[in-house]
C-alpha cells in the first residue's frame, strides 16, 4: 500500500506531521514540507518523488488557480509558505469541490490518526461552518432601535431634513 499513496496525500501527511510537531507554528515553507516528506519516506521509495515539490507549491493549494490539480489541501499564507487548509479559507473557484484531505483508506495505517486530529483538533468539530461575511452582519446594530419601532427610529433620524 505505501507505494500507492497519492503525491497530494503525501504532501498533506507531511504538512500535518509538521503541524503536530510544531503546534505553535502558523505555517511552513514549501521547503520544510518537501524535506518532511523526504525524511518521512511515506512511500518507501529510494528517493523523493518529483511531484512532491510541485504539489506543495501549486497543485494542493486552495487559493491558487487549478493547474491542473483541483485539490484544496493547503493554503498559501504568504509567498512560499503553506499550512493545512481549513474550511472558510479563501478558495479559487476552480477548486471549490476539490479534496481537502486524504480518504482514510488512502493513507497508510500509521498515519490515519492524522485525519482524526485534523477533523477534531485542527479544524474542530468535524468541520467549521463556512460563514458568509455579508450574511454574518445580519442583526448587527439592532440595539440602536431596541426601544422603538424601526420606522419610528428612521423617522426620528430624518427629522429636520429638507
Amino acid at each position: 500500500m505505501p507505494n500507492r499513496v497519492r503525491v497530494a496525500d503525501e504532501v498533506w501527511i507531511a504538512t500535518a506531521l509538521l503541524h503536530r510537531q510544531h503546534p505553535d507554528a502558523e505555517d511552513f515553507t514549501v521547503g520544510q514540507i518537501v524535506r518532511r516528506a523526504w525524511s518521512e519516506n511515506i512511500t518507501a521509495a529510494e528517493s523523493l518523488r518529483p511531484g512532491v515539490q510541485v504539489h506543495a507549491y501549486l497543485h494542493c493549494v486552495a487559493n491558487k488557480p487549478p493547474n491542473p490539480g483541483r485539490y484544496r489541501m493547503l493554503t498559501e499564507t504568504a509567498k512560499g509558505r503553506r499550512r493545512l487548509y481549513r474550511p472558510g479559507d479563501p478558495v479559487d473557484p476552480g477548486r471549490s469541490a476539490g479534496k481537502d484531505r486524504p480518504q482514510d483508506d488512502a493513507v497508510p495505517s500509521r498515519y490515519r490518526f492524522l485525519i482524526d486530529w485534523y477533523l477534531h483538533e485542527y479544524v474542530g468539530d468535524g468541520e467549521r461552518s463556512v460563514a458568509d461575511p455579508i450574511l454574518s452582519l445580519q442583526g448587527l446594530g439592532k440595539e440602536i432601535w431596541a426601544d422603538e419601532d424601526a420606522d419610528a427610529y428612521v423617522h426620528r433620524l430624518r427629522e429636520g431634513w429638507l
